[in-house]
């Protein structure tokens, strides 16, 4: 074979592993609604960045026929690319090729790439679409997972890792996505479980479909295992963009600055009327925060999970932060365990790339009940105050209204290393509401009052409400930086994020602590 003949050969092979599991296989497959890999990266990726590596790996298994069955690339594309010209890894896989199931050599592709991106510091997006481990190679397929299970551990908080679930993730499969920092389903399309249907029936005698065991839907609204659920795969991948343009290459850079032309000191008069005059009326905070970021550009996570408590991605004056909210629209802005549990790995991980946390504070405290108190909110709560004591980056906190109990002090108050804390003039600032205090303080004296009990203690809700439910006393402690007016918020959250952005924090000598949880 002389030097042409070898060029085009080598052509002819790379088309080969292009084909994937065949043209029947993927017309089947596009039948179903769903993308192939190759397609997938091509969305994802800026157009004509890919790089591939392993095209022509394939399995070495020879039991159960499979050595009579070979495909080039063996069920998983893998390679490098860019992002808005950021480089990222990426992995996709191929459902064409034997139901994209790992095997040994599916698994070393994938964790080749792993490996280059803690090396080169570069995030890691995986899309998954495979029914699991490859039964025919049985240990091999099962020391695959455990090899990238152990990549996903050791570049947690170095790399930022994403998944978009396209189609089966079943079995060991599912704690890879587990794993990583942000998990996109595809609603009717895409499922996570340990165990299917049909197990489900033998074990529990429970009937039950795919989609109501682990499809989009359930886990982001339900577990909360997964973080956006999208309407295609073309927004899923949107999805996953958008996420990657707010966060940084790895835990030693910053995250990515965007100029814009909304300007710093741009007011906002509407904010000045949105709090309610009646205590207990619910508002909306999301239009507090789409009222102060850079051109209303919100990232929500986990909207559907947990809607007592927003969180997402936003910039204020081109810097990217990570905002945490109480939502007063929903349980009035209590902090229960889903939201705990919500709030706290979404400011760990804010933590753990240099993302400031700007955290809208209105919680009239923890959810009663017991319910709440047998499922663990006392453990599950504390891993929201450890993750705004242990975080080190910029803290930008502002009080709206209510600030109750221990929840003040878990939503990154002044004690919790909170940098800067302001308050709205609207804000209550105690140990507990107005009403709840009267009747505690003033008990005894409503009880040998000769008159009307319940005017009695209304007339001391007020007096307690006047002289306590405010931010004044705080702000003589000194435990609020300043009480600002609403409509200034964004003016005054952008100083302070440029004042602090050369901020210099540490946490005592160690290996790691032991968060609840």
């Amino acid at each position: 074979m002389n030097n042409h003949e070898k060029v085009k050969e080598l052509v002819k092979l790379r088309e080969k592993a292009k084909e994937g599991g065949g043209a029947e296989r993927i017309k089947r497959h596009h039948d179903n609604g769903r993308k192939t890999a190759r397609e997938r990266i091509a969305l994802l990726l800026d157009e004509g960045s890919f790089e591939e590596f392993d095209m022509f790996k394939a399995h070495r298994c020879v039991h159960f026929g499979m050595e009579q069955t070979e495909y080039l690339g063996d069920g998983v594309v893998t390679g490098y690319g860019t992002i808005q010209g950021r480089l990222v890894y990426v992995f996709s896989q191929d459902f064409t090729i034997f139901g994209g199931a790992l095997s040994e050599t599916f698994a070393e592709k994938i964790c080749k790439i792993m490996d280059l991106a803690v090396k080169n510091g570069a995030p890691v997006i995986g899309l998954n679409d495979s029914g699991g481990a490859r039964i025919q190679e049985g240990i091999e397929s099962l020391a695959g997972y455990t090899d990238i299970f152990l990549r996903n551990v050791m570049s947690s908080g170095v790399v930022p890792q994403l998944s978009g679930i396209f189609g089966p993730c079943a079995g060991g499969a599912v704690y890879s996505p587990a794993l990583t920092d942000f998990t996109v389903m595809v609603k009717k399309n895409s499922y996570m479980f340990l165990t299917g249907p049909k197990v489900v029936k033998t074990v529990t005698h429970e009937e039950v479909d795919t989609d109501s065991l682990g499809g989009a839907e359930v886990h982001t609204t339900k577990s909360g295992v997964a973080h956006l659920a999208a309407e295609s795969e073309e927004q899923a991948i949107e999805y996953l963009r958008t996420i990657f343009s707010f966060v940084p290459q790895n835990n030693m850079e910053n995250p990515p600055f965007v100029p814009t032309n909304d300007p710093d000191n741009r007011t906002d008069e509407v904010l000045d009327h949105i709090i309610p005059e009646n205590p207990n009326e619910a508002y909306d905070i999301k239009e507090v925060i789409y009222r102060t970021i850079d051109d209303a550009n919100f990232m929500e996570i986990q909207p559907n999970f947990a809607a007592n408590l927003v969180i997402g991605f936003a910039r204020y004056g081109g810097m990217s932060v990570g905002i945490v909210a109480n939502q007063p629209k929903y349980l009035a802005g209590v902090l229960d365990i889903d939201s705990s549990i919500k709030g706290a790995r979404f400011v760990r991980f804010c933590d753990a790339f240099n993302i400031p946390v700007v955290t809208f504070v209105d919680v009239p405290g923890f959810l009663p009940g017991t319910i709440q108190e047998h499922g663990g909110v006392i453990r599950n709560g504390a891993k929201m105050l450890y993750a705004y004591a242990e975080a080190t980056v910029p803290k930008v906190t502002v009080i709206t209204r209510k600030a109750y109990g221990g929840a003040y002090c878990v939503m990154s108050s002044k004690h919790l290393r909170g940098d800067i804390n302001y308050a709205w003039p609207t804000a209550e600032i105690a140990v507990m509401g107005a009403k709840g205090a009267a009747e505690i303080l003033y008990a005894r004296e409503a009880n040998a009052y000769e008159g009307d009990r319940a005017e009695f203690l209304k007339v001391k809700e007020v007096e307690y409400a006047e002289n306590f439910a405010n931010p004044y006393i705080a702000a003589k402690r000194g435990y609020v930086d300043d009480i600002i007016l609403p409509n200034r918020t964004r003016f005054r959250i952008i100083r302070a994020l440029i004042m602090l952005k050369d901020k210099q924090d540490s946490n005592p000598p160690k290996k790691h602590g032991n968060i609840p949880l």
